[in-house]
């Protein structure tokens, strides 16, 4: 079915067909962003593991909390419309600025009643 997310009230499916989901009514397309700022100190630490080898976990963090944050803000509007879920979720990453310091994550959908 494509990756799935049941929130307290809702739903939030990658798929734009999902089985077993009757939609009622199509409310339109919602997004959600968040942009993530370079850290000196994780940039640092970040080089050492592309020495020795390994996974950068203080970007992964960040960049995990940047993804929240743009899901948050999808269901925020999804919600402000009235919707009970949002379909077809698609995450695109950019990064942004003039020495590529920050990242953006932008997120969106289609929300939908039931």
């Amino acid at each position: 079915m494509g990756w799935f997310s049941k929130a307290t009230d809702g739903f939030f499916l990658s798929t734009t067909t999902p089985e077993g989901i009757e939609r009622s009514q199509y409310l339109g397309v919602v997004n959600g962003e968040a942009i993530i700022g370079a850290n000196i100190f994780r940039d640092m630490f970040s080089s050492v593991r592309d020495v020795v080898g390994g996974r950068a976990g203080g970007y992964e963090r960040a960049l995990s909390g940047a993804r929240d944050a743009a899901v948050e803000d999808l269901i925020e509007s999804a919600r402000e419309m009235g919707a009970t879920g949002v379909i077809g979720i698609d995450f695109d990453y950019e990064v942004l600025g003039e020495t590529n310091g920050m990242m953006m994550v932008a997120v969106s959908g289609t929300a939908v009643r039931l």
